[in-house]
């Protein structure tokens, strides 16, 4: 018999059938017309090669077949796992699993969650689940996200995939960071004087030397200098700390560099720096990706 989704249904029907002995009484337990059931079993007839049930010689109820008292055992079982693998909800234990979770992120939210996030996991148990951190193509990562090579994407608002479930993480405020020994001293900076500051920008695209601040400083007539971009966050603090230039950072990212960076106040408002998690529709309800969310909400909350 080619198990298909058409037939699927004929074998719940003559399990029935097998069990009651009486197209009546399982054409009511299975909420089918009497004829409806009778041409199953019509079917079902063809299909096997057999009667399977004749009517009993009394007259009540119906009598199994050889080849029908073959299939009742057999058939009842399979379709009782079918329904057990059905009913019963996929389960993720942490303990157990070997799965490894991909995570799209540039290196400052990698720098500001990873670490947290590794650690959480082995806190949990989960000693054999394994971590892999990927750089994020905003032009890819729509496709990455349906196909499963990444499992969640931690991204800037901007970042978000049109119709893409998210999460926000966190929201950080923006400071001016420059080295410890810096001339300018350790006070928050006028506007001017910001602005006469030579920069560090980090430019997710590479190369770029215009940013969100400079809007900001345009709006009120002003313009700074730019004197080196960088792709990567991670570059930013090793060039700060051997030169007098300065770079505006989220304040999470900059707390890690603490012993060899000063972090001051902006002369203006930047705004927030918001951090989301975002993942495919189809992961919603994946035990496993259900938690690896959880824990990038803690994480987020410490």
């Amino acid at each position: 018999m080619d198990m298909n989704a058409h037939n699927l249904p004929l074998l719940v029907s003559l399990s029935v059938m097998l069990d009651e002995r009486n197209v009546t009484r399982a054409a009511a337990r299975l909420g089918l017309s009497q004829p409806a059931l009778s041409a199953q079993l019509a079917r079902l007839r063809d299909v096997f090669g057999d009667q399977l049930l004749t009517p009993a010689a009394s007259g009540k109820g119906m009598v199994l077949t050889p080849c029908a008292l073959t299939l009742r055992e057999p058939l009842r079982d399979a379709l009782k796992r079918l329904d057990d693998v059905v009913r019963t909800p996929p389960v993720f234990e942490p303990k157990q699993s070997e799965r490894t979770f991909s995570i799209g992120a540039n290196d400052n939210a990698s720098a500001m969650l990873g670490a947290r996030l590794a650690q959480r996991m082995r806190r949990s148990g989960a000693a054999k689940t394994r971590l892999a951190f990927r750089a994020v193509d905003l032009t890819r990562l729509t496709g990455q996200l349906e196909s499963g090579e990444i499992d969640i994407a931690l991204v800037s608002k901007n970042g978000l995939s049109n119709g893409m479930p998210h999460k926000p993480l966190l929201e950080e405020r923006f400071m001016m960071a420059q080295r410890k020994a810096h001339p300018r001293g350790l006070r928050r900076p006028s506007l001017k004087e910001y602005a006469s500051l030579e920069h560090v920008i980090i430019s997710g695209d590479g190369g770029g030397f215009r940013g969100f601040v400079d809007d900001i400083l345009a709006a009120k007539g002003l313009t700074r200098r730019v004197g080196v971009s960088v792709q990567y966050y991670s570059i930013a603090p090793v060039i700060l700390q051997s030169t007098d230039l300065v770079c505006t950072l989220p304040a999470r990212f900059l707390a890690r560099y603490s012993s060899v960076l000063a972090a001051c106040t902006l002369p203006f408002d930047a705004g927030r720096f918001s951090l989301y998690a975002t993942w495919h529709a189809r992961f919603d309800n994946d035990p496993g990706h259900v938690w690896l969310r959880e824990l990038l909400t803690a994480c987020a909350e410490d």
